[in-house]
């Protein structure tokens, strides 16, 4: 997990952006990490304004095979966030970039926050979105995605085991990263990997606070407010124990709501 200041100062740089994921891959490569995780938009930046649009690239193109490179160079599965062109539509978006340089999957996101989000991205309509990696099913949400429980017990129904949000958390919103997180994670009974900015970004003042929990509700890792790469494992036994132990997915009554 890369929580990093991508795209901060006056101009989105996606030059420093990109040299910025290949330090934070080679590190957590060295360290013998599986995947990297970056925040959301992690490529251009998020509060860039009207720059997402300039910005945006189709899917498979420039930004993939940039990513793609880094995968290569150090060995590191690579999740990225960028602003997706489709014909006239724009989405915020995250592909998932093998070691070999492939894409192992790749999701937009689907709740919209403020105008923040609708001024420039169409939402995304597909969930669950996931792939395997390492002996786990892994899933993607972005940022807001997270804050609707139904959005991850998705996930937990479809049998995600570790998911993936990147996001771009703002101040005054820490409770999010400290509290609600590790609460989707047990009540989901899966590991959370969130992943967020750091710093300032024109208008927004991000948390920090990256956060992984695991099914048990309990903190794995959590970053501070400035930039930090961190490591953890989702344990599969671990995962299988406390779906035992937890009946929520089992006691639920899905047929009176």
């Amino acid at each position: 997990m890369y929580q990093g200041p991508e795209g901060l100062g006056p101009e989105p740089d996606v030059g420093r952006n990109l040299a910025a994921i290949d330090d934070a891959a080679a590190r957590a490569a060295a360290g013998g990490a599986q995947m990297l995780v970056t925040p959301e938009l992690s490529v251009t930046g998020y509060d860039i304004g009207p720059a997402a649009t300039e910005l945006a690239r189709p899917r498979g193109g420039e930004y993939h095979a940039a990513v793609g490179a880094v995968a290569r160079r150090h060995g590191i599965a690579i999740v990225a966030g960028y602003p997706e062109r489709e014909g006239d539509r724009v989405f915020n978006a995250t592909t998932v970039i093998a070691p070999d340089g492939a894409e192992l999957a790749h999701y937009r996101k689907t709740h919209l926050f403020g105008d923040l989000d609708r001024a420039v991205f169409a939402p995304g309509d597909e969930l669950p979105v996931q792939f395997d990696l390492g002996g786990l099913r892994c899933g993607l949400l972005i940022c807001y995605d997270v804050e609707f429980p139904e959005a991850v017990r998705a996930h937990a129904e479809a049998g995600t085991d570790l998911l993936l949000i990147p996001t771009g958390l703002m101040e005054p919103f820490g409770r999010i990263a400290e509290r609600l997180v590790p609460v989707r994670a047990f009540e989901s009974q899966l590991y959370i990997a969130y992943t967020n900015h750091c710093g300032r970004e024109r208008t927004l003042e991000y948390c920090g606070l990256s956060t992984a929990a695991g099914p048990d509700g309990e903190v794995v890792a959590r970053a501070g407010r400035d930039e930090e790469l961190l490591t953890f494992t989702a344990d599969a036994e671990g995962l299988r124990e406390a779906r035992i132990a937890n009946t929520y997915l089992r006691d639920r009554r899905a047929d009176l709501y």
